[in-house]
């Protein structure tokens, strides 16, 4: 076998997890010929067919899988190796990817960008926002930040922070259409839903001996949370937010509490998720540090 350089191993791996050459080069902000011609020259410094290419993506031959192994054993150590040496100079260093949801990006991650430079000059973050769960692997994501009651074995996770959630509704809402006094009066009033996480329409209250669960069904609905967030802004609804957001729009007079004596707010941990021994890595170890001690002095 010819010469290989370390980054021929990183690219292959992040065309295998990604399936399309276009996504690779997107993600190194490169041309798509460019990452082309890097896997023909991998490919023939191993001597071997290693990608076969079609209309609807990438697939690996049997030598592309076993190539795969190799280029992620060898990945993996050497990220190792340079959280090793990075921890003796003490410098944390480099491009996180971190992907969160719509609101903690915002609220929460967004706002402390800013000090996190401050402490550490030499890290960039990539944030990647989504409400849906991401394919860490795939998506080529350091760290995740995830409010989750249960995490796959699989993955490396530090409690960073608690979200809960509550009901609100506008002022212009509750003056046009007043408010319920009892959860079982909402199936009298506009909701606003969201349709990608189903469970979050699932409104839990104190009830009797236990929790009562109010199935929403959205008069108006979406898949983002900063989109309800609007909706319910808006006046079009009541709608169940993070307190994180809803409190902060109580105490500036655009939203107001909804049943606040009835709703069970059920917080639960927000993590900082890793996964492949990333979290040795010092630019990582760094963000979730800052991150961990930022979300407490955010709630406070």
């Amino acid at each position: 076998m010819r010469a290989l350089q370390f980054d021929d191993l990183h690219l292959f791996a992040r065309v295998a997890q990604l399936g399309t050459l276009s996504a690779a080069a997107r993600e190194r902000d490169a041309p798509v010929s460019q990452v082309s011609r890097a896997l023909v020259r991998i490919e023939q410094a191993c001597g071997a067919r290693l990608v076969l290419r079609s209309t609807h993506g990438l697939s690996l031959t049997p030598e592309g899988q076993t190539f795969l192994a190799y280029c992620l054993r060898i990945t993996s150590t050497l990220d190792d190796l340079e959280g090793e040496f990075a921890v003796h100079s003490g410098e944390a260093r480099g491009l996180v990817r971190v992907s969160a949801s719509t609101v903690v990006a915002q609220y929460r991650i967004v706002p402390s960008l800013a000090g996190l430079r401050e402490r550490h000059p030499r890290l960039s973050v990539a944030l990647e926002v989504s409400d849906r769960l991401v394919d860490m692997t795939r998506d080529g994501i350091d760290v995740a930040i995830r409010s989750a009651t249960h995490l796959p074995d699989a993955v490396v996770a530090r409690q960073i922070g608690m979200l809960g959630r509550a009901l609100y509704a506008a002022p212009a809402y509750a003056l046009a259409h007043g408010l319920p006094q009892r959860p079982e009066d909402l199936h009298a009033h506009a909701r606003v839903v969201n349709t990608a996480v189903p469970a979050l329409n699932q409104w839990p209250f104190h009830g009797n001996g236990g929790t009562v669960i109010h199935v929403a069904e959205g008069t108006f609905a979406s898949n983002d949370t900063n989109m309800a967030a609007t909706m319910v802004l808006q006046g079009l609804g009541i709608g169940r937010l993070a307190t994180l957001v809803g409190d902060e729009l109580v105490r500036e007079g655009r939203l107001v509490p909804v049943l606040a004596e009835w709703v069970d707010p059920q917080p639960v941990p927000v993590y900082a998720v890793t996964i492949g021994g990333r979290h040795r890595l010092p630019r990582v170890r760094a963000c979730i540090d800052y991150w961990a001690d930022w979300f407490g002095r955010a709630a406070a």
